[in-house]
């Protein structure tokens, strides 16, 4: 049998025609990628961010301002806003709910980077479910959505249509309302000129009297005080001067509820209090506004009060424009706000 030529390769055999030495060098085989089962959720990135940077009180993710304690724990605007409000009616320090270290509005601070975080992160539409980023989803579901709750064109004549936007096209063709003789539309113009007359009274009445001889303002500090129940505080200001006589201001919290604590609910009512002694009844009218110091946006609104000698106005609801303001007033060490009076001609 002849010999292979030395150029030809000598036929392998079954066996590896490597080493053994080489083979042992490799190292153990890789192991193969496990794979996930069909059907299998996979849990999100934006998932386990909800997670993270949730409130530590509410446990929601913040809509807008952001706070941390000195260890980094976040609380959303109005929940670090109720807490220090929680503490001032319980004449306590507020505390971390996680950590237990004290803060404050000086002590805790804004966290940027986590607001801007939470603006990007995907959030449904609670009308059509879709997915947008936070940043904008508010705007979608008020002015884009076709799902969204909307009203007639036609409202302003007296129809009460109310349904989703993709449907009002279709609604506004076939309204009757617009078909309406004018002496349909009588009795409506007139019930809708009583109410803006309503709406303008105010505002005429201001107008009105800021046209009187004698007027003043003063720009006030309510400061907290305690009566012998813990929980029950109040405020008030110093004695300042007004048409040749002292006045002062008090104010109370959920004034008839014995635990304002207990509730999420805060309202402010106040008192406008003669403490000099007129010799014939005064009357005097006064507005709220915000003032230079304020933090509190005001609600336009004008009372109203003959007073005597020693005499405190009935209890009226201070007129903030956003009653969720109240704890953003109980959290601050005063409340400031101006006040404009009237004296009202004899």
């Amino acid at each position: 049998m002849a010999e292979a030529p030395d150029s030809e390769p000598v036929a392998s055999s079954s066996k590896s025609s490597v080493p053994a030495e080489a083979q042992e060098d490799e190292g153990p085989a890789p192991k193969k990628r496990k794979t996930v089962a069909e059907g299998e959720e996979i849990e999100k990135l934006e998932h386990r961010l909800g997670g993270i940077l949730c409130c530590a009180v509410c446990l929601d993710l913040p809509q807008a301002a952001v706070y941390q304690c000195s260890n980094g724990h976040l609380m959303c605007a109005p929940c670090f806003m109720h807490l220090l409000a929680d503490a001032r009616l319980r004449d306590e320090s507020a505390t971390c709910p996680n950590c237990r270290v004290e803060i404050s509005k000086t002590s805790a601070s804004r966290n940027l980077a986590v607001e801007k975080t939470v603006s990007e992160l995907p959030s449904e539409c609670r009308h059509c479910a879709r997915v947008y980023p936070r940043h904008s989803l508010q705007h979608h579901e008020e002015n884009v959505c076709d799902d969204r709750l909307t009203g007639c064109r036609y409202a302003c004549l007296g129809c009460g249509w109310r349904g989703a936007a993709r449907a009002a096209a279709a609604h506004e063709e076939a309204c009757a309302h617009p078909r309406q003789s004018a002496a349909d539309l009588v009795e409506l113009l007139a019930q809708r000129e009583r109410l803006n007359g309503e709406r303008l009274q105010l505002h005429t009445q201001l107008l009105d009297l800021l046209s009187v001889e004698k007027i003043t303002f003063t720009d006030l500090q309510l400061k907290p005080y305690r009566t012998e129940e813990l929980h029950k505080l109040y405020y008030e200001t110093s004695r300042f001067s007004a048409f040749g006589h002292q006045w002062l201001v008090k104010a109370f919290v959920n004034k008839h509820q014995r635990d304002p604590t207990q509730s999420s609910q805060r309202e402010i009512t106040y008192q406008l209090i003669l403490k000099s002694k007129p010799p014939a009844p005064l009357g005097v009218s006064w507005t709220w506004v915000r003032g230079p110091w304020g933090e509190a946006r005001v609600a336009p609104a004008l009372a109203a009060h003959a007073f005597r000698e020693d005499e405190a106005a009935p209890a009226r609801a201070l007129p903030l424009a956003d009653a969720a303001d109240a704890n953003r007033l109980l959290s601050n060490k005063a409340i400031h706000f101006r006040l404009i009076m009237f004296l009202s001609a004899k």
